[in-house]
């Protein structure tokens, strides 16, 4: 019988939970018990607009169709990873390991519900200042170089939503959508992810803050995991985020681990990703 705390994963924007399933399946090496979740607005809960998929392509209607996900914000989405790690753990405390923007997901529940975490794990995520939005963070001087702005097609402010154009044919466009994500996987295994996208991660996310308070996520013991070849979150970006967190929390330091990987090492090193969480709650 394990003593060790059942593991949530929690995907990024654009992505699912199908992203760790390379990762699970080390975990399940271990016998601990783990989940993969979809976050609001994504996987099954995911809507695609319809120009993305439309023919004939209009770049105009792509650049302005409302998001079928514009109403998805962060209250929804905290609440409902909330209910995610309620569901996993009985009630009991869980080791959540969220990725990309799944870290400022994270971070509300953990501040709505510290006593179900036994320790948050931040895997080249967002892991913003109180009151300082996701959105806020990827503009800040330390994320420059990312190349997630410079692939949104339409203006997030119009549609609602951060989109991308997933399907797209255009070679240098691809490129750049693997050189953010992919960028040390094989081309023909980032363009099979790249097809797994969702086109539209709902904006309310992005923008949405949250209080931080000593005894909500402040309490929480966390980790970040930072990669050294990312291009969607910054180093510097990511250094920010770990000397802000102890600056306002120094009782509770951020314990850190480097990869030498791009923005998604559940796919380039998913067995060095496993062991990392399984050492860890």
């Amino acid at each position: 019988m394990t003593t060790t705390t059942p593991l949530l994963f929690v995907h990024g924007f654009w992505h699912g939970s199908w992203c760790w399933s390379e990762v699970l399946a080390h975990v399940a090496d271990s016998g601990r018990q783990a989940l993969a979740v979809d976050l609001a607005g994504h996987g099954l809960r995911a809507r695609r607009p319809e120009s993305v998929t439309g023919r004939p392509f209009s770049p105009e209607r792509l650049a302005t169709e409302k998001s079928p996900v514009a109403d998805v914000d962060l209250d929804q989405a905290g609440d409902l990873l909330v209910s995610q790690i309620r569901r996993l753990g009985r009630g009991g405390p869980v080791t959540v390991v969220a990725h990309s923007m799944g870290g400022s997901v994270l971070t509300r529940a953990a501040e709505q519900a510290p006593e179900l975490i036994a320790h948050a794990v931040y895997l080249a995520a967002f892991m913003p200042a109180s009151g300082v939005s996701a959105m806020e963070c990827a503009t800040m001087p330390e994320n420059a170089g990312e190349l997630i702005g410079p692939s949104v097609r339409a203006d997030p402010g119009a549609v609602g939503a951060l989109r991308l154009d997933t399907v797209s044919a255009e070679p240098a466009y691809r490129a750049q959508l693997r050189q953010a994500f992919y960028g040390d996987l094989d081309p023909a295994d980032a363009d099979a992810a790249l097809g797994l996208l969702t086109p539209d991660a709902p904006l309310g996310i992005a923008l949405g803050t949250t209080t931080l308070t000593s005894d909500g996520w402040g309490s929480v013991p966390r980790t970040y995991v930072g990669c050294a070849q990312d291009m969607t979150i910054r180093p510097p970006l990511q250094r920010k985020f770990i000397d802000d967190a102890d600056a306002a929390f120094p009782g509770n330091p951020t314990l850190t681990v480097a990869l030498d990987t791009a923005h998604s090492p559940f796919l380039s090193m998913p067995d060095r990703v496993a062991e990392i969480v399984g050492g860890l709650g």
